[in-house]
């Protein structure tokens, strides 16, 4: 199984025995919201809060509408979304965020969420969770071009009530097709993003890419043909020699059609819409989220090793603040399980789980330690004993909360060691986590790697093949797609490497800065 490789750095257990002597104190900022597809937390007003939820969940069915999806059906997993008032927010939870990023996705080991500007370019967190719903809902192996120009379509949506407008322009891109050389469609159909090295073809790729989605999606016809040429790359197809099957045009033709289509009044497509008001219950956070929310999720999505003892030990300082808030206390095991001094940690954990029996996050940290222990063990019997407790945390988490995608890796992994693995209890256990984090890369390699195991090499495939088209799945695609060739082969598949785990960051390309007469991009 993938797993985190974890630097040491010792802390004092006096600091975290802090943890549990100072007072509680009342509430935070931060508010936190939840609807059937959403969990939101903002540090804003109330009214704008639920706005912003209620788009979403539009946004949302909009989707599964135009994509032939029943739009009642919910994902297994909701989605956590932080909206923070400033880039100092942003850069709480990921320092590293470029001067013109405005919002991240995260999809790790510990969790799959986002973190965006309140009221900074809408357009940045709508085109990420068109990713995010594509690789939940549609399961094809489709190429680059298409999954960005999906999301690029989509992110655009102009939400007012029950009226909403999609396909309309980006400015940002528009200025591209108007005012640069277009990368070749060659090229745009048979390279992901980041192959793309001539910069006029990368700051191309991602307005071609609309312009060719937003063409096909126009008219039923051209429907009709895209699902073809879909098909027909999903099955080998050459990209290129597919799209001229399809459309019945050389690639020559069909740039021209392209330009002409662009001078065009290029009409967005409205639909009004009589959804119901979605459920949303808001809750006022303790006090303690103000100093440890957004540095909790920062120790998800990794930490530079010159920079892991100053947090460590600025968690634990703050946390000390808090005293038995759980969520101070759940930072305070989380920090000593990542940075080194596990047995403050553990103290920390275990103080939560009297609080709290049922704290899934807990329970999981405590069992992926007794998991790690097992794994350092040099003694049979001591191994088992660890290993033994480990389940019983993640019976635990498993009974508390069936649905949590980690608690399944982690059943994974205890498993993973065993001469019967993978078994069919096995392929359950990973096709659930499956279900619920189709997002992660580290999901899609195990579970693949497990129904490779079993000889049930297409299905293998296919859960490979998403990721290995991913334009953002960076290691991950490239052991994916090595994986798929294995397969095809009738080889064994070569093994995952652990630095292709699910704590990777996929943060999507910022928008190329155009000249300065050029209008403002819209930073992504």
């Amino acid at each position: 199984m993938l797993t985190r490789l974890i630097a040491a750095a010792t802390f004092s257990v006096v600091v975290a025995l802090g943890v549990l002597a100072a007072p509680r104190e009342a509430h935070a900022d931060w508010l936190r919201a939840e609807s059937e597809r959403f969990i939101v937390y903002s540090d804003g007003s109330e009214r704008s809060l639920r706005d912003y939820v209620r788009k979403l969940e539009t946004f949302d069915r909009v989707m599964r509408f135009r994509s032939g999806f029943r739009i009642a059906d919910a994902p297994l997993r909701k989605l956590p979304i932080y909206l923070v008032g400033s880039r100092a927010g942003l850069q709480r939870v990921y320092p590293q965020a470029q001067e013109n990023v405005v919002g991240t996705y995260f999809p790790t080991e510990e969790d799959i969420f986002a973190v965006a500007i309140r009221g900074e370019n809408d357009e940045v967190l709508l085109h990420e969770y068109a990713h995010h719903f594509m690789l939940g809902n549609m399961p094809g192996a489709y190429p680059g071009w298409f999954v960005e120009g999906f999301a690029e379509y989509y992110m655009t949506a102009n939400i007012e009530g029950d009226r909403i407008e999609i396909g309309g322009y980006s400015e940002n891109r528009a200025y591209w097709l108007v005012n640069s050389t277009w990368i070749p469609l060659e090229t745009l159909l048979s390279s992901r993003p980041a192959a793309v090295r001539r910069g006029s073809h990368r700051d191309t790729y991602y307005p071609v890419a609309w312009l060719l989605t937003h063409w096909f999606f126009s008219n039923d016809q051209r429907m009709v043909q895209l699902n073809a040429y879909l098909a027909d790359v999903a099955a080998g197809g050459d990209p290129v020699e597919a799209m001229e099957r399809a459309t019945g045009l050389s690639m020559a033709e069909l740039r021209t059609t392209l330009r002409r289509y662009m001078g065009q009044r290029l009409a967005g497509h409205v639909i009004t819409a009589n959804f119901p008001d979605p459920e949303i219950t808001v809750t006022r956070l303790p006090r303690a989220a103000n100093d440890l929310l957004l540095l909790n999720q920062r120790l998800k999505v990794g930490v530079p090793d010159e920079d892991r003892a100053a947090l460590g030990q600025e968690t634990l300082r703050l946390a000390a603040r808090h005293g038995d808030d759980p969520l101070a206390l759940l930072a305070a095991g989380h920090a000593g399980m990542h940075f080194g001094d596990r047995p403050a940690g553990e103290l920390a954990l275990k103080r939560l789980l009297e609080l709290e029996p049922d704290n899934v996050e807990a329970l999981q940290f405590l069992a992926q330690e007794r998991l790690r222990q097992a794994r350092d063990s040099e003694d049979e019997a001591g191994e088992r004993a660890l290993s033994r407790e480990a389940q019983g945390y993640l019976a635990r988490a498993y009974a508390a909360a069936d649905n949590d995608y980690r608690t399944l890796m982690l059943l994974g992994e205890l498993r993973s060691a065993q001469p019967s693995y993978p078994n069919d209890n096995d392929l359950l256990t990973l096709g659930l986590a499956f279900d619920r984090a189709p997002q992660l890369a580290g999901v899609r390699l195990n579970y693949a790697a497990a129904l490779a195991g079993r000889d049930e090499t297409e299905e293998a495939i296919a859960v490979l093949g998403p990721l290995a088209n991913n334009p953002h799945g960076g290691g991950a695609a490239e052991v994916a797609e090595e994986m798929i060739a294995a397969l095809k082969a009738g080889e064994a598949p070569p093994p995952s490497p652990e630095s292709t785990g699910g704590t990777g960051i996929v943060q999507p390309a910022p928008d190329p800065a155009p000249p300065e007469s050029a209008p403002e991009p819209a930073d992504e």
